[in-house]
């Protein structure tokens, strides 16, 4: 599966519309949730390369603090795609979760790399965001950087099924 590539970085941003709402249904592996592929297939953005990683995803000092859209914006968004999602939970337990991870070169603001993402089962009510999620892109950000694993090789993992990704590519 090819992901779609989206604007990449901008200067400002707008809030971007997000699926209509409940047509988009989540997916369950292991006990944990997953995007629905239709809704959120994942997104790149077409300013990070593997032939950049040094001067982007990789950089000393940081990446994604520099890209990330403004929270008056991902607000609005995290809404709309929670109704996308027919998400009834609090909205403060949940993520508005970029599938494909800044620190992997995903899309800052594409809505098909954006998607509530539930917390874990088990954390109590109003405990706030408590996801499996983002030690995983964290692992994926390491090895990518450490030349262990191609940039593309860790988004067509992380796209396709958060929960294996690591097996899939041999990172434990």
């Amino acid at each position: 599966m090819k992901i779609p590539v989206g604007a990449g970085p901008q200067r400002t941003y707008t809030v971007q519309q997000q699926p209509p709402a409940g047509s988009c249904h989540y997916r369950h592996e292991k006990g944990e949730p997953l995007e629905d592929l239709a809704c959120t297939p994942g997104a790149t953005s077409p300013a990070v390369t593997q032939a950049n990683l040094a001067t982007t995803i990789c950089r000393k000092g940081g990446y994604t603090k520099n890209i990330r859209p403004p929270e008056a914006i991902t607000r609005k968004e995290k809404a709309a795609n929670a109704a996308s999602y027919g998400y009834k939970g609090s909205l403060s337990d949940a993520e508005c979760d970029h599938l494909l991870s800044l620190q992997l070169g995903g899309d800052p603001n594409d809505a098909r790399n954006l998607w509530v993402e539930p917390a874990d089962p088990g954390p109590k009510p109003d405990g706030g965001i408590n996801n499996k999620k983002d030690p995983v892109e964290t692992k994926l950000h390491t090895a990518v950087c450490a030349g262990k694993v191609t940039l593309q090789a860790a988004q067509q993992a992380i796209v396709t099924d958060w929960t294996t990704a690591l097996s899939r590519l041999g990172i434990s």
